[in-house]
């Protein structure tokens, strides 16, 4: 078996997803060619040694259909004998990227390849796949769900919330450190090594730093925004609802890129390359669909257990925040170090580009491993349809 290595690791800044964003002029797969090409320059490695390029998205429709990630690499200008592919596992889906990458590696499959992930939100908004209202699971998922049908990712984090009992002022108090502790990061050049410039038709510079940092986020600001998923036949469904997620207490819809170039060590020790970290152990789990956002728990109870680790032996946890209930529940439920937890800030502050949220949390794991001195890092993730995926590398 061989060890898989992160060499490098990189991300755009994140635009707000939607129309006038940041990066919305800049179609998605040019927005992903970016970040590879950044691969190539830092780390100088020759194109036509990646034996795949794996990437997540998670709209592949209209400008991220027909394989973004093939088109990605025709549009970097490498070599046309660079395969690539593009992978769905909702919001896990650059995580699962680079599970498929470090296990193509340690099983000897691959040598060298590329894990990204891209999603362009204010240009393929969440949905268009679905036209005209199509049903993507069909009757058997109905009957398999006796009538308790699936709801959207709002209501369940309504249902997670009121069943962990918490309030909103904890929400709203939680994602005001989000805010807080992103802003303090930026500020203090921390993410400097992970964002690369990107250039943007119709903007006067590159994009260096994230749009979705509000610094002047308080909890007192947050408690007046409105319930944004508030529905009356969910509430009559769920009567125990406290209709407590807001846009302020969620991710916002972002626009974003990521990639990683992952290798054996043996490879990367005859090319010259340092290696800055170590894949350590894996973990998938699912859970219940209609909950849909609590899968992170088990997939972190099963991949502690494979590597051997408990969470006192983790020196920080990226557990994405999708909306803030999801890692509360996770801190609260598996007895978290709240000091540990999303250090730099989350989602909710730096925003979740879907498919490329998976290798943006990474990058900034190994980056703040880097910097503190950090040995193991774990990151896991909600998903769709009651799932995640679970991380623990080790710096190098």
């Amino acid at each position: 078996m061989h060890d898989a290595v992160i060499v490098d690791i990189v991300r755009s800044a994140s635009g707000r997803g939607k129309p006038g964003g940041a990066l919305s002029g800049l179609h998605p797969v040019d927005l992903l060619a970016t970040v590879l090409r950044a691969l190539v320059t830092r780390t100088g490695i020759e194109p036509a040694l990646i034996d795949d390029v794996i990437t997540g998205c998670v709209g592949q429709a209209a400008e991220q259909a027909a394989n973004i990630g093939r088109n990605a690499v025709l549009a970097a200008g490498w070599p046309l004998t660079v395969p690539g592919t593009t992978v769905d596992r909702a919001c896990g889906s650059g995580q699962q990227a680079m599970h498929f990458a470090a296990q193509g590696v340690m099983a000897g499959a691959y040598d060298i390849v590329v894990a990204c992930g891209v999603e362009s939100m204010s240009r393929v908004p969440m949905g268009t796949a679905m036209v005209g209202g199509a049903d993507p699971f069909g009757p058997g998922v109905a009957a398999r769900l006796a009538g308790n049908g699936l709801v959207s990712q709002g209501i369940a984090a309504e249902l997670v919330t009121a069943r962990w009992g918490l309030t909103r002022a904890r929400l709203d108090t939680y994602a005001a450190r989000s805010h807080a502790l992103a802003a303090r990061a930026a500020a203090a050049g921390s993410f400097a090594n992970e964002i690369v410039p990107v250039d943007v038709p119709g903007r006067d510079a590159p994009l260096t730093q994230d749009e979705t940092i509000r610094p002047a986020t308080s909890p007192a600001g947050l408690a007046g925004l409105r319930p944004a998923f508030y529905d009356a036949a969910s509430g009559e469904r769920f009567p125990q609802i406290g209709w407590h997620i807001t846009a302020g207490n969620s991710s916002p819809l972002t626009d974003g890129a990521a990639a990683a170039l992952i290798m054996s060590a043996t490879r990367a020790a005859e090319l010259g390359l340092r290696p800055r970290a170590r894949f350590h152990a894996f973990a998938l789990a699912g859970d219940d669909p209609v909950m849909m956002l609590t899968a992170p728990i088990p997939a972190t109870r099963k991949v502690l257990a494979r590597a051997g680790l408990t969470l006192d032996d983790v020196d920080a946890y990226e557990v994405n925040e999708a909306f803030a209930p999801v890692p509360l529940a996770w801190a609260a439920d598996l007895g978290a170090d709240p000091e540990r937890l999303n250090p730099r800030g989350g989602a909710i502050a730096l925003g979740h580009p879907l498919g490329g949220s998976g290798v943006r949390l990474m990058a900034t794991l190994v980056n703040h491993l880097e910097q503190t001195g950090g040995r193991y890092g774990l990151q896991t993730m909600c998903e769709a349809g009651g799932q995640a995926n679970a991380t623990i590398v080790e710096r190098l």
